[in-house]
């Protein structure tokens, strides 16, 4: 993620803002730019029968691009933007969308905002890679879709989960866990060290793009070199997994406890954690922050490249070690959790070359469109 500028007045702006605090004009997220922009509003014409219900606006300084905002803006879930001529009233991410939240709650509403908000930046990664993302409509049997199960109450009044998982493209997501105490209940029952909303969709994505890139994709042969075979019993390793642990010195060839449990699950994992660290790393790049702490050289590190664009594993991770060494610390100065808990043996870095090299082979054979081919795409389907 990266920081953006107001197009009307350069204040910086956010991923997640709606409007500039410094002029107050209206931003969203327009996904063929990759960015937030500064938006105006169309004149609404209209006859008396017929009221303008659904406005247009363009970017700023640009009558031609003309965009409508998600249909989810209304509830103010999502800030992102359709072309206008584009049928579908939601916008590139929402549009995966099958089952959510009931937003005539407090709390529904509430949770599907905090959904909305992470899976908007998972679509952020996926767009900026252009990595597979098609919907249902396309795909009838793979297509990604998400559902946002509530859990199930039962008739003595006990509470039974909604469970988070994957299959055949379909992701389920515990909306529960959007609450930040629920879901910090469930890390501290697993034992586990980190556990948010975002690593859910980036974790579950992964079980989606091994579908689409591995099995799909033809490199079943070279995941298994690295990985494993994934022909192992499944519901086995899970539960051996959860009744007896992880192997013994599972720290040098796996990310997680959990992505030693089996070859998907340490995919999922290792794709999850690649997106976590591209996406930081850029994050960092856009302040300009760098690592240079007095008498300790070898700690020194700074973000002189493209993270989403990096040469290699290896130069994400020669930055990203000293970074979350540094974060880590300040973390623990304040009192609160390291921001990243895990660690990157050689076996670990070997897997994120693969997941590395996996989507930029896919990234050279499908570059992304550009504004005026969706603009010019949607155009043809309106027509």
């Amino acid at each position: 993620m990266r920081l953006f500028d107001c197009d009307h007045c350069g204040q910086p702006v956010y991923f997640d803002n709606r409007n500039c605090v410094h002029c107050g004009y209206k931003l969203a997220f327009v996904p063929e730019k990759l960015a937030i922009m500064a938006l105006e509003q169309d004149e609404m014409v209209a006859g008396p029968d017929a009221p303008v219900a659904d406005p247009t606006w363009h970017l700023f300084g640009d009558l031609d691009s003309k965009v409508r905002l998600c249909a989810n803006s209304s509830l103010d879930i999502c800030n992102w933007t359709v072309v206008a001529e584009d049928p579908n009233p939601f916008c590139p991410a929402c549009r995966h969308n099958r089952l959510v939240p009931d937003a005539s709650t407090e709390e529904g509403l509430d949770q599907w905002r905090r959904i909305s908000q992470a899976q908007r930046h998972l679509f952020y990664s996926l767009m900026k890679w252009n990595l597979p993302r098609t919907n249902r409509e396309e795909d009838p049997q793979g297509g990604l879709v998400f559902d946002f199960l509530i859990d199930e109450i039962q008739p003595d009044g006990t509470v039974k989960p909604a469970m988070t998982g994957h299959e055949d493209g379909l992701i389920a997501i515990r909306a529960a866990e959007a609450d930040d105490a629920t879901r910090e209940q469930i890390r501290i029952s697993m034992n586990e060290p980190y556990r948010t909303m975002l690593g859910h969709f980036r974790h579950e994505t992964g079980h989606y793009i091994w579908d689409k890139l591995i099995r799909d994709g033809g490199r079943t042969d070279a995941f298994r070199a690295v990985f494993g075979d994934e022909t192992m019993d499944y519901a086995d390793a899970l539960r051996r997994n959860y009744e007896e642990g992880p192997p013994v010195g599972w720290q040098q060839s796996y990310i997680s406890t959990y992505a030693s449990s089996h070859p998907w699950e340490d995919f999922a994992e290792t794709f999850a954690h690649y997106i976590h660290i591209v996406d930081t790393l850029e994050m960092a790049r856009a302040y300009g922050l760098s690592i240079d702490p007095r008498r300790h050289g070898e700690l020194a590190a700074e973000v002189a490249f493209q993270p989403y664009e990096a040469a290699s594993a290896e130069q994400l991770v020669r930055a990203w070690i000293p970074f979350s060494m540094a974060l880590n610390s300040i973390h623990r100065a304040m009192g609160v959790p390291d921001l990243y808990p895990f660690i990157l043996a050689p076996a670990v870095t070997t897997k994120l070359q693969f997941i590395h090299d996996m989507i930029q082979e896919n990234r050279r054979q499908h570059p992304g469109a550009t504004w005026e081919a969706m603009s010019g795409a949607a155009m043809a389907t309106a027509v």
